[in-house]
Formats: structure tokens, sequence, C-alpha cells
């Protein structure tokens, strides 16, 4: 489609250098004022966030923002427009000293009509109030700011106040859309269908034509509007498209697409989209993707940075491209919306995307009418990605008052695990009230996607309960617990979103290394998110010469427990298991976390342990006790997994079990089907008379796909 002639200006951006003061009584009644002086207010940054201003850096806000701009009335019959992509939480937004309207939800584009304050002068002032209240009721909170203001992931005492998104100027024609909902409902290799529904916003009742151009298909409709707000939908078909698959399963196609409201012949306003033409199924927790099914190896991915608004492209789409180099197929954004960039990453590198609505833990009765709305306009938002492949409502939507540095002692967390407990089972206005609220609504933007109510839910009265997370071997339990678990409780083997250990980073200045063993505990529990009794419970610190020590000790334990839980949960592919999340990639700020790559993006050792776990195809045995004795009986079953599309033919597998003084092998060979797992055989053997190492080493010999693994055990002395 080529576009009708656009005679308009360029959208004026108004980021850069402006002026901000924390508010008082005083200043709001007369910040908005064109006269009011604000040469010595602080300088900061839009897009930004107000603490990185030193003159802002302790403060919870309100804050009050200014700049000047020169703009000139529109043309005769055409509008102007003030559009803020994004104000971190609330905002009041005046012009000259008019008030245009306010705003919520810090990922919601808001934009107001400006026509006529362009008309009576050149030369003009924007002045907006932006509040984020710090959230003091953790258990229910009126912000749905997710993981920015309650995380044990991001120092408690951040605010993410601030304009971090763009604004800007736009000018348009009569009819403006306010909002464009782009959604692909339909997909095979014959048709795709993609569905549109816009807000039109015209000055007049008219009859507009709808010009929509997907990839080399043009379409046109025409809808009456009246004046004011106007909701239409409409819908195109694309015969034999080429459709986007997941980097595992094919090209990530993706195609353009245009809309071009006209009046008259004449471009009114015109917005594009990138689009990916694909359909998505989940049945049991398997998800299938254009017919195909995949089972999904994934993370946990907080913000990019904490500062999000700050981070630059390249760190956006970095993290995109280290989860693909790393072997997964799914990044599950928790509990928060991050910037467009990393969304256009994951379309282009076909990497999926499990998208948490920005819910955790828990929330006043208050916000569920505002949760409704944001809901929908995260679909609005992010509709159109193909990346984004589930929906969810809530992270464990729980009233718990997680904070770090007061949940790290045993007793503490005993009370804590309590609580969690009771509220797992007892039912709460967050689960059957709010969470459905948000499903629905979710459901009623769109309905091609999966939508799930919560995540972290475990089976109880009247529910079979959601994923799982579970954390054998650091909130409870030893990380050998789970594969027995999951056979116990096979349910919840279904979809396992969340696992881990802390570990500390490889570029640990943080901590001060030079002051090992006397750090400043109280600061890394609080501010990095340590939580150091428990992860001295499972790797102590006494024993260990240097921070480094401790540090390699730490990644060494978070390694083994990815591995060991990875394949434990491949093992199951499709029975039960839908795939996993591992918790978590990387971090936000300077921090001791779960995850495996720092906020530097250095990986730890657990990186290279999930890669490893994470290929296509593996091969893997039962697992090693951690001591075994002489004359005791081992039988360990061997499997090789493989996500592959096609079989291996004439694969050989060689187990070779060692100890000093001796050793037994045995090799199997056969077909391996295309994405499958296969039980090759048992590698049986009595422990022999000879303390010391037993290892198992592993070999899968597939053409292109070899294969290796190793686990051991220690032989004791016979007793007596």
């Amino acid at each position: 489609m080529a576009p009708a002639p656009d005679h308009r200006p360029d959208p004026l951006d108004l980021g850069g250098p402006w002026r901000a003061v924390v508010a008082d009584e005083g200043l709001r009644r007369a910040f908005a004022h064109p006269d009011h002086r604000d040469d010595h207010w602080a300088e900061v940054q839009v897009p930004g966030h107000w603490r990185s201003t030193p003159e802002l850096a302790l403060t919870d806000g309100p804050v009050l923002h200014r700049r000047t701009f020169e703009g000139d009335a529109p043309a005769a019959g055409d509008r102007a427009w003030l559009v803020l992509d994004g104000l971190f939480y609330q905002g009041d937004v005046w012009l000259d000293g008019a008030y245009l309207g306010d705003t919520e939800g810090y990922f919601v584009r808001h934009s107001f009509e400006i026509t006529g304050s362009l008309a009576e002068r050149s030369e003009h002032t924007l002045a907006v109030e932006v509040t984020c209240a710090r959230q003091d009721d953790r258990t229910a909170k009126r912000n749905i700011t997710g993981v920015f203001q309650h995380w044990d992931c991001i120092d408690p005492d951040w605010n993410p106040g601030g304009i971090w998104r763009p604004v800007r100027l736009e000018h348009t024609g009569p009819v403006r859309a306010r909002s464009l909902r782009v959604i692909c409902t339909e997909a095979t290799t014959e048709r795709a269908v993609v569905s549109f529904s816009a807000e039109l916003d015209s000055d007049a009742a008219r009859t507009v034509s709808l010009h929509t151009a997907v990839g080399e298909i043009d379409d046109v409709v025409d809808r009456p509007v009246a004046e004011g707000s106007n909701f239409v939908e409409w819908q195109v078909s694309v015969d034999r498209p080429a459709l986007w698959w997941p980097h595992a399963l094919g090209p990530a196609t993706l195609h353009d697409v245009a809309v071009e409201v006209q009046v008259d012949g004449s471009c009114s306003h015109r917005l594009t989209r990138r689009i990916g033409l694909r359909s998505l199924a989940m049945a049991r927790w398997v998800l299938s993707v254009n017919g195909e099914k995949l089972f999904l190896k994934g993370a946990n991915q907080g913000p990019t940075r904490m500062a999000l608004g700050e981070a630059t492209v390249d760190e956006l789409r970095r993290d995109v491209a280290l989860a693909k180099d790393a072997g997964l197929d799914l990044l599950r954004l928790h509990a928060h919306v991050s910037r467009p960039e990393l969304y256009e990453a994951a379309d282009e590198a076909g990497l999926l995307l499990w998208q948490d609505f920005p819910l955790q833990w828990g929330y006043a009765r208050t916000i569920r009418k505002q949760a409704a709305v944001q809901a929908a306009a995260m679909v609005d938002h992010l509709g159109h990605h193909p990346s984004v492949a589930i929906w969810c409502g809530h992270n464990e939507p729980l009233a718990l008052d997680i904070e770090p540095g007061r949940t790290t002692g045993q007793a503490e967390m005993a009370k804590v695990r309590g609580r969690f407990m009771a509220a797992q089972q007892l039912p709460s206005w967050n689960k059957t009230v709010l969470d459905r609220t948000v499903k629905r609504a979710i459901e009623g933007a769109d309905r091609s996607r999966p939508v799930i109510a919560h995540s972290g839910v475990l089976p109880h009265p009247g529910s079979g309960g959601t994923d799982a997370h579970l954390y054998f071997g650091w909130y409870h339990g030893h990380e050998r617990d789970l594969p027995g678990f999951l056979r116990a409780w096979p349910r919840m083997a279904r979809f396992l979103s969340e696992f881990g250990a802390q570990a500390i980073p490889s570029t640990h200045e943080l901590l001060d290394p030079a002051r090992w063993p006397d750090l400043d505990w109280a600061r890394l529990e609080r501010t990095a998110g340590l939580q150091r009794a428990i992860l001295e419970r499972h790797v102590p610190a006494t024993g260990h010469p240097t921070l480094a020590s401790w540090a390699r000790a730490t990644q060494a334990y978070q390694a083994t427990l990815l591995k060991h839980h990875v394949e434990a949960i491949r093992r199951l592919k499709y029975a039960p298991a839908g795939g996993f999340a591992a918790f978590m990639l990387a971090d936000a700020h300077p921090a001791v976390s779960w995850s495996v790559l720092d906020h530097d993006r250095v990986p730890k050792a657990g990186f290279h342990a999930l890669v490893a776990a994470c290929r296509p195809v593996i091969v893997v045995s039962e697992r090693l006790p951690a001591v075994v004795t002489p004359g005791d009986a081992l039988a360990l079953d061997v499997h090789v997994v493989s996500d592959l599309r096609v079989a291996i033919e004439g694969a050989v597998v060689t187990a070779t079990l060692r100890w000093p003084g001796g050793s037994h092998t045995r090799r199997w060979q056969g077909d391996v089907p295309a994405d499958a797992v296969v039980r090759v055989g048992t590698l049986s053997v009595v422990v022999p008379d000879a303390p010391g190492d037993l290892e198992v080493d592993l070999d899968l010999a597939g053409g292109s796909h070899d294969s290796s693994n190793r686990d051991c055990a220690t032989i004791t002395r016979r007793s007596g």
C-alpha cells in the first residue's frame, strides 16, 4: 500500500533535559503556569528515572517536571496531540497552565488533544506531576508495578518513578487512532487471519476508510464514526502465508503491517507494526506452534536494568541473544512489561516469551478495575508480537511481605513458609477475584493465546493448581529430592516455572572482598538480595580462605542443582512435562541472586551448566547416590532426550562405570525418534570394595549431535 500524501510535520520529540523538583503544596499550585521560574530546579533526563539525578536520588516523590518547547498550530482541519508513552506510575499533565488529564499504568500510552493550546501561542510549557508512591503495606499494594516495587531481586529502597518513556508532539488529520490492536488469530500453511481493533477519535461524524497492508496484501474497509471515541474492528486474510516459527522449528518470518485512516481520500493518521503469522495452542501445559509441539526450555528474566528506561537498546537485545545462545526457547518476563526493543529482538530471534502482567504477591481490593484496564492495554501494546506466546495474570498471588534483608534467617523463613502454605490452600481475594478479573480482561482482548490466571499456585480445594515453583535445595529439602517428588506428584511436573539457588557472582566487587570474612552482611542482605542463612546452609562460608573461594563453591552448587533439575524435567518431556523456566537468567542491578549471569552479563558456572543441559540432544542416566558402599547394587536407567525434528538413525550410546582399579562398560545402538525421550537401557553394577570415586561416563555418537555426560559418587570403606 503506497501511503497517501502527508503534508504534516514529523513528530516533535520532547525528550532530553527537563527541570524537576520534589513537590510540595505551594509548588503544586504554581508550577504549571508558564511564568513560573524553574532555573534552580534539578536537571533530569527524559526518558529516565528521577532517582538517577543526584538531587533526587533519595526521594519517593511526587516529583514535578517541566520543559518548554516551540510548537506551531496545526493546519486547518488538522489536530495536535501530546503523546506520553509511559509515566512511572501515575501522572497529572498540564500545558500552558491548563490541565489536560491524568495517567495511570507505567507501560500504558496516553494521548491528549492540544489543538486549541497550540493555536494560542508558539512557545509552550509542559508540566507533569509524576507519582510513584512507596508501597508501605506490601500485602496490599496499590501500584500495578510488579517486580519494580516488590521483589527480592531488586533493591527494596529503589523507586522507579519518572517519565521513563518518550514524550512527543504529533499532528494528525481530523481522525486519530488512539489505540491499535493487531493479533494473528488464525494461521495455517493455507491461510492466515489478522484481526484489527482500533479506537478512532473523530472531530465530527463522518465515514472513514481504513487502508490496511499486511505484507503484499492490501485491504480497504469503510466505517461510519461519530464525533468522539469510536471502537472499530476488521480482519485481513492472507493466502498461503510465510509462517513465523520459534528458532527450534523454523525461520522467524516477519511481515510489515500498515494501517492508514483516510478521510476524503487523504491520510488522517498512519500506524505501522511488524507481526508474525503463527497459531498457538496449549493442552495440558504442552505448547504447540503452528500445530507442532514444542517442549519449552526457558528461564525467568526480570528487568534488563533496574532503571529500565535507561537501558540501552544493545543491552535489551543482548538478553534475547544470550537466552537463544544458551539453547533456550522461552524467556518468562517475570512480573513486568519490558521495553519495545526487547520484544522486537525476540520476534527476530524466534524466541518465545511468557509475558506476565505486572502483579507480584499481594494487592489491595481497590485495584481490580484498574487492573482490568491495564491488562487490556497490555494486549494493545504487545499483541502484535509473535514472540509473545503465553499471558499470565499474576505471579504468586499471595499476600506476603517479602523483603530482602528481613527474611533470610532460619526462624523468619520458617514463618514465611508457614504463611506461604496457608495462603496457597486458603481462598483469597487476589486468587479468586483479582486474578479472574485480569484473566477475563486478557481473554476478552486476545483469544489467540493461552492465558494463565496466576503462576506458582499449588493444588488446593477447588483447583488443580497451575505451574510449579519448586525450590528443592534452596528453600526446602535437598537438591536431590526433585525426581522423587515429581514421581510421587506428577501433576507438579506439568510446567516447572521456578527453581534455582543463589550464587555469588564472579565480579563480586560489590561484596568488598578485601574485608573477607567480615563483609557488610546487613547491606548485602538488604540491597543486594543475599539470603545468607540459606546460602550458608547449603554452602557454608567457613573454611574458605577468600571470598573468591566461597564464590566458586556457591557457583558450583548452583550449577549442580540446575544441571540435574533440568535433566530430571527433560526426561519427563510430554509425560507430563511441557517445559520449564529456571530462575533466573540475569540480574537487573549488582546483586547476589539466583541469576546465572550477573548485572554485567558475566556468566556464573550455572550458565554453562544450563547451556549444557539445554542442548538439543542429551544423554543422561539416573543419578548416582552421593555416597555408596561396597556391595550396593545399582541399576541406572539411561535415556536419550532429543528435541530434534528429525530422527537420529543408528545412534550409539556408551556407558562406562569407573572406580579405582576397574571399570564396566555397556553399549547400545538404535534409532532415536524425533522430538522424543528414549530409554536405551540399564547400567547395572554391584559397587566394588574400592574406596574412592565412582564415576559414570555417558557418550552418544549421533552424527552431528554427539553428546556426553558425567556423574560421580563416593565409595566409602566397608564397615567393620
